[in-house]
C-alpha cells in the first residue's frame, strides 16, 4: 500500500514539474512570443514541404484526404517545437546550469530532421537525383514509414519538453539536513 501512494506522489510531482516548468517560462511574453513565431515558421515550412501550402502564383491552401493525418502531425511537431525551443531559449538566458550548446539544442534537431519528410517533398527528388539508386531505396523506405517516423519524432519531442523541464524544476530544489539548515 505503501508503495502505491510513493508511486502515486511521484507521478502527481512529475505532472506538477512539467505544468511548473511551462508557467514559469510562457509567464513571459517573450517567450510566448518566440514559441508562436518558431511555431509559424516550422509550420509553413512543413506545409510547404509536404506541397500542401503554395505561393505562386497565388497563396494557395489545399489539404486532400490523404493527407490530413500528416497534416496533423506536423502541427503538433510545430507546435512542440515551438514550445521546446522557447524552453531551450529560457533555460540558456536565465538558468546558471552547465548546459553546452549540443546538447541544448539536439533533441529538437533530430525532431526537425525527421520530420520534414524527404518522400513527400522535393527533397525526395534531390536525394534521388543525388544518390541514384540508394537514393531511390532511401525514399522507398521513407514514404513507406513516413507517419512512424514522424511519430517517432513526436516523441522526441516529449522526451525533450520532459528533460527541459526536469532542468528547470530540479535546479530550484535545496537540500535541508536534519535540524532545517540549507545545505
Amino acid at each position: 500500500m505503501r508503495d502505491k501512494k510513493i508511486k502515486s506522489s511521484s507521478i502527481i510531482n512529475r505532472q506538477n514539474s512539467l505544468i511548473l516548468s511551462f508557467k514559469m517560462v510562457f509567464s513571459r511574453w517573450l517567450y510566448v512570443l518566440i514559441a508562436g513565431i518558431v511555431a509559424s515558421v516550422l509550420w509553413i515550412l512543413f506545409n510547404i514541404f509536404d506541397q500542401l501550402l503554395f505561393f505562386s502564383p497565388i497563396v494557395i491552401f489545399y489539404l486532400p484526404d490523404d493527407a490530413i493525418v500528416s497534416f496533423i502531425i506536423s502541427n503538433i511537431t510545430a507546435i512542440l517545437l515551438g514550445i521546446v525551443i522557447s524552453m531551450n531559449v529560457y533555460v540558456f538566458k536565465h538558468s546558471k546550469l552547465r548546459i553546452n550548446l549540443t546538447s541544448l539544442f539536439s533533441w529538437s534537431s533530430i525532431s526537425v530532421i525527421s520530420s520534414a519528410c524527404a518522400s513527400c517533398s522535393s527533397i525526395g527528388l534531390l536525394l534521388v537525383t543525388t544518390l541514384g539508386g540508394i537514393g531511390v531505396s532511401a525514399l522507398t523506405f521513407l514514404s513507406n514509414y513516413q507517419i512512424p517516423i514522424r511519430l517517432v519524432s513526436i516523441m522526441l519531442l516529449i522526451w525533450a519538453y520532459y528533460s527541459i523541464s526536469n532542468k528547470l524544476t530540479k535546479s530550484c530544489k535545496f537540500n535541508y539536513n536534519n535540524e532545517g539548515d540549507k545545505v
